[in-house]
């Protein structure tokens, strides 16, 4: 073997063409998803803008500029007007975010829509399913998650995305979807979702935090890996064509370890805790937000995500 003064890997740290020339992990809009948020009003986030939100009007505006800038996947979020046990605005035919899909799809119909599949956001307790006491009530939820599922697609959405980490919900979705005619509709399973620490901004943009205890009880536990390959097995033999990670940075070895284990696509959520970290010690002075932002993304496509969910879709598009 070569050694030392035969072998320098500087020679290609050199310049900036040389670095690119050999970079191993490279960022394409293509792989990036930008989440949004859609309610009865738009609210500006002057903090963190990317966690605004926007009417069904302001929304298509918002598509406008995202797909100018080159971004061509988005998945919504939709805060209803009135929220109730059962969080029936979720599959309402007339709900925000079917409002905002066919608004979207007639505006920008190049564009790929995505939706979070989810009860938190529209039930009054904020748990992402139906209550039996102060439990969620696994085997009723799933019935209106998959209600849920084939509204979205009625109303223009390219694929669905199951976030409540129920058991059976991808099995559940694909059989309602399959029933109603829309066997061609991929599901993006939320597989391996944390109860993390991580989702606080989320939850404020969203309305979504729950009124009484947690979500321990069917999120999983960040001290499990074994358990999300679990997970992603059964969301793969239940029917899902993408498994998810999330939240992505604390969970760089969990992304390794999926991509080692699966070969199916996999998408990883930069989730808002991550984002907003970033803001507040750039706007501190601390770090220069685009390195480390591009720094964090990069170390999620590194770990193996195909795909990342991300606030930073928008200024990675400029920065790109």
């Amino acid at each position: 073997m070569s050694s030392f003064p035969v072998t320098r890997l500087r020679r290609f740290r050199r310049t900036s063409g040389l670095r690119g020339l050999v970079r191993e992990t490279r960022l394409s809009l293509d792989d990036f998803v930008m989440p949004l948020f859609v309610g009865p009003e738009a609210f500006a986030n002057d903090e963190l803008p990317a966690l605004g939100r926007h009417s069904v009007e302001s929304v298509v505006e918002e598509a406008d500029e995202l797909q100018r800038l080159g971004v061509q996947t988005v998945i919504l979020f939709g805060i209803p007007a009135e929220k109730d046990a059962e969080g029936s605005g979720a599959y309402d035919d007339d709900g925000v975010v079917q409002h905002a899909l066919r608004a979207l799809r007639e505006r920008r119909p190049g564009m790929t829509l995505l939706t979070d599949v989810c009860l938190c956001e529209y039930t009054s307790h904020g748990h992402c399913g139906v209550l039996h006491g102060d439990d969620v009530d696994n085997d009723e939820t799933l019935k209106l998650l998959a209600r849920t599922a084939v509204s979205h697609v009625e109303a223009g959405a390219d694929a669905v995305a199951p976030s409540d980490m129920m058991d059976g919900r991808v099995a559940a979705i694909r059989a309602a979807l399959d029933d109603e005619g829309h066997e061609s509709t991929p599901i993006l399973a939320y597989s391996a979702k944390y109860a993390s620490a991580f989702y606080g901004p989320f939850r404020e943009a969203a309305e979504s935090a729950p009124a009484f205890g947690d979500r321990r009880g069917y999120q999983m536990d960040p001290a499990n890996v074994r358990e999300a390959l679990r997970e992603c097995e059964l969301d793969l033999e239940e029917g899902a064509d993408m498994l998810m990670v999330k939240p992505a940075l604390p969970c760089l070895d969990v992304i390794r370890a999926v991509r080692e284990e699966f070969d199916a696509p996999l998408a990883a959520y930069n989730v808002s805790g991550e984002y907003a970290m970033l803001k507040a010690a750039a706007a501190k002075g601390w770090m220069d937000e685009r390195q480390a932002a591009v720094e964090s993304l990069t170390a999620i496509k590194r770990a193996g995500a195909d795909v990342v969910v991300s606030y930073w879709t928008k200024e990675l598009a400029r920065w790109l």
